[in-house]
């Protein structure tokens, strides 16, 4: 099996997408990555989950990607004495790390030393979703004196966003430290780093992690958006998480950010998943409303590697139906003669190194020669991510002897991954590459197979090969 479109789809799981036949269905409907949010749920709840993806993988014979989603620091105000405080514009407000005291109208703690550490007179704190929002008036080590800009009701421990400085803090609480240290011993392939700031935050979980996952970087920060081609060149994909960047941006901003993001990622030949509220009224209703299936393919019109569901599928009321209708609207936005002129014209010109002059190539030889395929043979992705990167008009078949990049894979554009033998020499790889486009469905006897690699075999980061062959 095999799919028909380019672009991925990323299926997060939660209470409406756990049990075997589910995530099967999902699978088949056209999830090719899941996601396990560990903002919600227990370790056990993952692992069973894992276990069924996994099931579901073997049985359809087609490596399947998993993404551990980590929560990252989640900042909150502390409680309310007597419930919910009204706060009205123009009203004095105070914050303070004193949590022994639960608040009221004229005060409330933030047990967040680090953000009294960063704060300067006239920042901007936002409460809520950004529904409430303060102006810094004076501030210490342990207080800021607020005025309230826009009011409304607040909740006790209701999310603080600081979108005007770079907090000293790391993206990795010890929860989340805990929750990787779980993810790595059941075999994820893609860790989701959230609240991303700077590059180092990424350095930092390379550090554990190595080479055993790939990084995605999620940027739901301007200070990520102030360092993001550095960010990406230095995380493995990047997630354009507009839900808190909506929060932190003035909303008219974010469709300009997201597509800076993509192009940043394409040019870099980076997976880029853009993700929130992509379909979000399937949560409760069968069908999406009109602009919520335009907003999918505006992403896939940009070149978005995957796009993803959240609550859609995790808690929604029809997680196979937001699947499959993710499905349709990428098929069919992919059908439209207009794509294939709006992603050629977006191509960024490639770097001068060997890689990016055979996956430049390789696109414009598999366009004269009508090739049916073309293939990646890869032990790293490396190949694949090259190929991907020119996004060709054929179909990118990855073969790869490790089934862990083979699920990687799973997330890139046009790559259709299969897990392979390792071979010698490069008519061993021809002629294997030609069996298994044969085998997969992409060809037939006579057609013309375009093939990369990178030698010596089994050498990361290498794709100095290009080679022409016919299926016999």
């Amino acid at each position: 099996m095999h799919r028909t479109r380019n672009a991925k789809i990323v299926a997060t799981l939660g209470p409406a997408s756990t049990s075997h036949e589910t995530i099967e269905a999902l699978h088949e409907a056209g999830a090719d990555v899941f996601r396990l949010n560990f903002s919600h749920g227990t370790h056990e709840d993952h692992q069973r989950r894992l276990e069924v993806i996994r099931a579901v993988e073997k049985r359809a014979g087609r490596p399947i990607g998993v993404l551990l989603d980590l929560q990252g620091p989640k900042l909150r105000i502390g409680t309310f004495a007597n419930g919910p405080v009204v706060l009205d514009k123009g009203a004095s407000f105070r914050l303070d790390l004193d949590a022994t005291q639960p608040g009221d109208t004229t005060r409330v703690a933030l047990p967040h030393p680090e953000i009294f550490a960063a704060l300067k007179p006239q920042t901007n704190l936002l409460l809520d979703d950004g529904r409430i929002q303060l102006r810094v008036e004076r501030c210490g080590r342990d207080f800021a004196e607020t005025t309230v800009i826009v009011g409304g009701t607040l909740s006790e421990r209701k999310g603080v966003n600081v979108p005007d400085v770079v907090l000293p803090l790391s993206a990795m609480t010890e929860k989340d430290r805990r929750d990787l240290e779980f993810g790595l011993t059941l075999g994820i392939d893609w860790l989701a780093l959230s609240f991303v700031q700077r590059v180092e935050d990424i350095r930092e979980v390379r550090e554990i992690v190595g080479d055993r996952v790939g990084i995605v970087a999620k940027l739901e920060k301007p200070a990520a958006i102030g360092s993001l081609d550095a960010i990406v060149e230095e995380a493995d994909a990047v997630m354009v998480a507009r839900g808190d960047l909506g929060v932190e941006m003035p909303a008219e901003q974010v469709s300009a950010i997201q597509k800076r993001i993509v192009r940043s990622c394409r040019k870099a030949g980076k997976p880029v998943i853009v993700a929130t509220q992509m379909l979000e009224s399937m949560v409760s209703a069968p069908v999406p409303t009109r602009a919520e299936a335009s907003d999918v393919a505006t992403a896939i019109y940009d070149g978005a590697d995957a796009v993803m569901l959240s609550a859609e599928s995790a808690s929604g009321k029809y997680p196979v139906e937001a699947v499959r209708m993710m499905d349709r609207i990428i098929a069919q936005t992919e059908r439209d003669p207009y794509y294939r002129e709006v992603i050629a014209a977006s191509h960024a010109a490639p770097r001068a190194n060997t890689s990016d002059a055979i996956g430049y190539a390789m696109r414009h030889v598999t366009g004269l020669l009508d090739a049916a395929a073309t293939v990646a043979y890869t032990c790293s992705g490396y190949s694949a991510l090259r190929m991907a990167r020119e996004r060709p008009g054929a179909p990118i078949v990855g073969m790869t002897p490790q089934i862990g990049t083979a699920r990687r894979l799973a997330l890139v554009w046009g790559v259709h991954p299969v897990v392979c033998r390792e071979v010698a020499d490069m008519l061993e790889i021809s002629e294997l590459a030609c069996a298994t486009v044969r085998e997969e469905g992409f060809g037939a006897t006579g057609d013309t197979v375009v093939i990369s690699a990178g030698m010596p075999f089994g050498t990361p980061g290498t794709t100095n090969l290009l080679r022409i062959a016919q299926i016999a």
